[in-house]
């Protein structure tokens, strides 16, 4: 375990802790590190920094005991992988009226490469996932699957102004430098190229009434954001015009109830009647929670000659 200051600031002198751990490392399978899994409702020590209004961990697992971990996790969550790239592939047209082309195109933690179709039908190329589990890259439809490469997203694996849009949906949560991973998302983003997040928003009304009962708080989940310090980590990283909002998800019925905290064998009994009488896959739009940001990196500003 490794300790840390605020993954934004990189301070320690507002920090306050909110709660120890609850982890207990017998009651993790193969799926603790895996995509839309059941939650276990555990979590690591958490802390508050009250300079950037993030909750984040400390100690956490060392960045190489992560990385085995997320090698050998587990993936069932093709479907609901495919809900999510439709919802995100919405956002697309108006993030390509801003950006200065479509060639070059980069998705961090890309899972079963879902969203890459998404970004191949909207019109981009030269399209690329980053994807450190091997099971959803097995998993992947063969159309996608050597756009991923098998691996941990990290500084000096592309060139400097390599894509025009770089996207990280539900990943931020999980990187031990969310500020590095910025950083070095906007070296490789052309002028005026954006980065495109998905983050879980721990101030959201669903967080507040469940508390930490919340399937936010979770062992995978090394920080958790605000509308406030999504927006400190994306100008600390040199983005400009950070916007952030509310992001509305579809998923059918029975992965929301996968969710929901209750006991796990009424919950499965709850899920199979759904299936039963198929109301299981019936598609349900929430506000559950999430928020997307987007920021841009500065264009180039011309230099009149002398």
């Amino acid at each position: 375990m490794d300790q840390r200051p605020c993954p934004i600031c990189k301070q320690t002198d507002r920090t306050v802790t909110v709660a120890e751990s609850t982890v207990n490392e017998n009651q993790l399978g193969q799926f603790a590190f895996a995509s839309r899994k059941l939650p276990e409702y555990m979590h690591h020590r958490l802390l508050r920094c009250s300079r950037c209004d993030l909750l984040y961990c400390s100690p956490i697992p060392t960045a190489n005991s992560l990385a085995r971990e997320y090698e050998a996790a587990a993936f069932d969550s093709g479907p609901e992988a495919r809900c999510a790239a439709d919802t995100y592939g919405k956002l697309l047209p108006w993030i390509k009226m801003n950006l200065p082309d479509c060639d070059g195109a980069l998705d961090i933690g890309t899972g079963d490469g879902a969203f890459l179709q998404s970004l191949l039908v909207a019109g981009f190329t030269n399209v690329i996932g980053v994807e450190p589990s091997s099971a959803p890259i097995a998993a992947a439809d063969p159309a996608v699957r050597p756009l991923i490469r098998h691996g941990v997203f990290q500084p000096g694996l592309f060139a400097d102004a390599q894509f025009s849009i770089v996207c990280c949906f539900q990943t931020l949560e999980h990187i031990t430098d969310p500020l590095a991973i910025c950083t070095e998302a906007r070296r490789i983003l052309k002028p005026g190229g954006a980065i495109f997040l998905i983050v879980h928003n721990r101030r959201a009304l669903s967080a507040k009434i469940l508390g930490r009962k919340s399937p936010i708080f979770d062992v995978e989940h090394l920080q958790l954001f605000s509308r406030t310090s999504m927006r400190n980590l994306l100008r600390e990283a040199g983005f400009v015009q950070p916007r952030v909002g509310v992001l509305i998800n579809r998923y059918p019925l029975r992965y929301w109830l996968r969710l929901f905290p209750m006991p796990a064998g009424g919950k499965a009994r709850l899920i199979r009647f759904l299936d039963a009488v198929n109301f299981g896959q019936l598609p349900i739009a929430i506000p559950a929670g999430n928020m997307l940001a987007i920021g841009f990196k500065q264009k180039t500003t011309a230099v009149s000659p002398r």
